[in-house]
């Protein structure tokens, strides 16, 4: 606006006879102001989509992603209120850092992330996924970036606690997460109580201190995290070719035909950078400093 006003004042300094000279130096002049004025409007426009790497978890899985209301060196601004923090928060920096993009954090709900992926929403999943034949369909996944074993959490003045074998839960009433192979896997236990499976968590937790159920499948760090803040329960961990047969290993979710992209290959490089001994440390971090109470 200012600059239409500046071409009207040299409108009608020209219809009075103003010099050649003078003309120019005011042409020159309006020119300035035009690129300023667009150099000024773009400044304040939102970070362009090709700078930022949005990720979509759920926020509700520690001590790989939980959603806290404290501010800190580790934790990313939500959209909307509050902060992510957890060990796929740091996998997901190393990332964007990598990219040299801005980190977007997205909370999703877990049966929303692939739709997400799919439309576009979001670049990529990372969220304690486990990389099956099912989500392969529609998913492309990285190698993967943790390890783990899968656990069994019951109450801890349950005699169960001391089982060394998954067959032990026989007739017990188990949950576990739905569309996940935490709740595929209690199928393995002979003549188990395959309880309805729930969406998060903290529903199945409410589960088993109400006596609704007797156990919940879970990967250890997310039960040693779970510990940190119900001491009532405990954790049972299986002797060898006794345990679940399951891929607990946990990888990065890009579009489906990504795999030969540029995005997905810089991905699968900055993973590979990161040692195994850097993501056991890492994790050891945020399996005991989730938030308490929250």
């Amino acid at each position: 606006m200012y600059a239409y006003f500046t071409f009207i004042s040299i409108f009608n300094i020209k219809k009075k006879g103003i010099n050649d000279k003078m003309k120019k130096i005011l042409a020159f002049l309006l020119i300035a102001l035009l690129i300023s004025g667009c150099e000024s409007n773009s400044g304040n426009k939102s970070i362009d989509e090709g700078d930022v790497f949005v990720v979509g978890m759920e926020c509700n899985y520690p001590p790989f992603n939980w959603q806290t209301n404290t501010q800190s060196d580790t934790a990313v601004e939500l959209e909307g209120s509050g902060y992510a923090d957890g060990y796929d928060v740091y996998i997901a920096k190393e990332i964007a850092e990598s990219l040299d993009k801005k980190l977007v954090i997205k909370k999703l709900a877990w049966n929303g992330l692939q739709p997400a992926l799919e439309s576009g929403e979001i670049d990529a999943i990372i969220a304690g996924m486990t990389a099956d034949e099912e989500r392969e369909k529609g998913i492309d996944f990285t190698t993967p970036y943790y390890q783990s074993e899968m656990v069994m959490i019951v109450r801890g003045d349950d005699a169960s606690k001391n089982y060394t074998d998954i067959q032990q839960f026989s007739g017990k009433t188990i949950v576990g997460q739905m569309s996940t192979s935490y709740d595929t896997v209690i199928d393995q236990i002979n003549g188990v109580d395959h309880a309805t499976p729930k969406q998060s968590y903290p529903e199945m937790l409410v589960a088993l201190q109400s006596g609704e159920v007797d156990g919940i499948t879970a990967e250890l760090p997310v039960a040693q995290g779970i510990l940190e803040t119900n001491q009532d329960l405990a954790i049972v961990r299986f002797e060898q070719n006794k345990g679940f047969k399951v891929d607990t290993a946990v990888s990065i979710g890009l579009k489906e035909g990504s795999r030969n992209s540029t995005l997905f290959k810089k991905v699968q490089k900055c993973i590979d950078n990161i040692s195994s001994e850097k993501r056991n440390e890492m994790m050891g971090k945020y399996s005991s400093s989730q938030p308490k109470g929250e």
